[in-house]
């Protein structure tokens, strides 16, 4: 089974422009694939998602992490589409603009009081969101910049012997997630690694080796508990787009992007699941949608999805796994 590639081909501009790179390896100045990119910010989807994140300072305040149409996760999206750092201009300036002490990047967020907080915004951090922001910023090709450079230091040192566990902002007091304070945040160790896979020096570290294995071992041990409320039970394991929060797409996706983890037996089983879900044609369809994201090719269940079948040959591609 091989992807269907002139039906990618035939479809939106952001599909094309992905495919050419992703499963054909065009380079960027092809120009076939200069086109593509000209006519992914032409799409009215794409064009209102650059100027609704671009408006950085005006974000809605954070209350919810799994929300998924505000501005952090609309920025990773843009960013893993391979929008450019000069059409994010305004949102990069911002980001900058808002760096902790610790060195963390910081959203605006309102922590209820329900949950220890005040239940007021203000421009701070959590460790399920600044990883995020880091891999956007990595990924936008501000790798070599100090203040960059400075949240990797921090993102570094914050790993723990079995991964990252919960953590935030002193300002935000004594909150911590639904978990028990020893135990990782399965959650916080996935963004972590997508942080850790746009930075070349860190893909074989130490730090992505253990953050990779404590998701590996919540694979192993599924269906024994959950960790922070995080399981990889039937919901986990059905397909969506984009990558928001924690699925297998999500998960396989960002595993895929090391290559110690080719041969890993619990990797491979994530991927001979994802393999049965193709139909006939070698096409994916989304079993759970986002439904803020109405008007993208892959908020439905009623056919095949365009993007949702790239991500997924692009993460066989990746490991050289005939499907």
């Amino acid at each position: 089974m091989k992807p269907p590639v002139n039906w990618l081909l035939d479809g939106t501009a952001f599909v094309r422009y992905r495919t050419l790179l992703d499963i054909l390896a065009k380079p960027k100045d092809d120009a076939d694939v200069e086109v593509a990119y000209k006519q992914m910010l032409a799409n009215f989807l794409v064009a209102d998602l650059i100027a609704e994140v671009n408006d950085w300072d005006k974000q809605p305040a954070l209350t919810n992490h799994r929300n998924a149409v505000h501005h952090l996760h609309k920025l990773a999206f843009l960013a893993g589409l391979g929008v450019k750092k000069a059409k994010l201009k305004s949102a990069v300036d911002s980001i900058l603009l808002h760096q902790s002490n610790e060195g963390w990047f910081q959203l605006q967020i309102a922590l209820p009081k329900t949950f220890g907080g005040n239940g007021r915004s203000a421009w701070t951090w959590m460790a399920c969101d600044a990883p995020l922001i880091l891999y956007s910023l990595a990924r936008l090709g501000l790798g070599k910049d100090k203040r960059i450079k400075k949240a990797v230091q921090t993102l570094c040192s914050a790993i723990s012997e079995n991964g990252y566990r919960c953590f935030i902002s002193p300002t935000l007091g004594k909150f911590r997630g639904p978990g028990r304070k020893a135990d990782p945040c399965p959650y916080v160790n996935l963004i972590a690694l997508r942080a850790f896979a746009q930075i070349p020096e860190l893909l074989d570290s130490s730090e992505a080796r253990t953050a990779a294995e404590t998701l590996l071992h919540h694979w192993e041990t599924s269906r024994e508990r959950k960790l922070y409320m995080f399981g990889m039970g039937r919901n986990f394991r059905k397909l969506k787009a984009p990558r928001v929060w924690y699925d297998i797409v999500h998960v396989a996706d960002t595993l895929s992007r090391f290559p110690f983890l080719k041969k890993d037996k619990r990797f491979r089983e994530m991927l001979t699941l994802l393999e049965t879900k193709a139909d006939a044609d070698g096409k994916f369809t989304p079993e759970s949608i986002w439904t803020k994201w109405k008007g993208w090719e892959f908020c439905q269940k009623r056919e095949p999805s365009r993007w949702l079948t790239l991500l997924i040959y692009r993460i066989f591609s990746r490991v050289a796994m005939t499907t």
